[in-house]
Parts: C-alpha cells; structure tokens; sequence
C-alpha cells in the first residue's frame, strides 16, 4: 500500500465514523416535543389513561414552509400509544437558535379505516 492509499482509507473510515455520531445527536427540541406529545394525547383522550405512552425515540422528519415569510420550521415525528391504538403527532418549531419556539401540532392515528 502506498502512503496516498492509506490515507485515503483513513479518510473515508473517519468519514463513516463520523456520519454515525452525526445522525444520533438529538434536536435540541426533541425533549420539548415529547413534552407536548404527552399534553396533545391526555388533551385528545382522558388526562388519567394508564396505558398511555410515548416513545422518546425522536424523528426529525424535514421542514416546512412557513405560512408567512421567508422562515422554515423543522418537523419532529414523535409516536404515541394508548392501549392498541397508535398515533403519528407532528410538532413544527421556528429555527431559532437556542429557542424551542412550538408553531403548530398535528395528531393522527395509524389505522386503516377501509
């Protein structure tokens, strides 16, 4: 091997080490939106519902336009469950550094209705 090869190895292994740790660090709203995900699902359904859970399992799903101006909101997917039933919830933060700034919500449940 040549020194050219070798650190061009070394190159993509810290490339691929480095994309992992990358993906894993959580969005700095994510606990903010388990927060609102408990409060969306106790406000949907009874506030004492012992088999109420949500998964603290965090997907940043992408963005989304802003209704007014030029401003984008970040879109966290978080899963809630009461008894069988499943439900996809939505939360859309401003992109304000150091701010978890709540815009909109959206609660749905995975089922097949048809």
């Amino acid at each position: 091997m040549t020194i050219r090869s070798i650190a061009a190895a070394a190159a993509v292994a810290a490339a691929l080490l480095a994309g992992p740790a990358q993906a894993q660090t959580p969005h700095p709203c994510a606990g903010d939106a388990v927060e609102h995900a408990r409060k969306l699902l106790a406000f949907h359904f009874d506030d004492d519902t012992a088999d109420m859970t949500v998964d603290e399992a965090i997907k940043p799903v992408g963005t989304v336009k802003a209704l007014r101006g030029e401003g984008r909101f970040d879109v966290l997917e978080v899963w809630g469950f009461i008894y069988k039933a499943q439900y996809r919830m939505h939360f859309l933060y401003a992109q304000i550094p150091g701010d978890c700034v709540l815009m909109g919500q959206e609660i749905l449940e995975a089922s097949d209705p048809y």
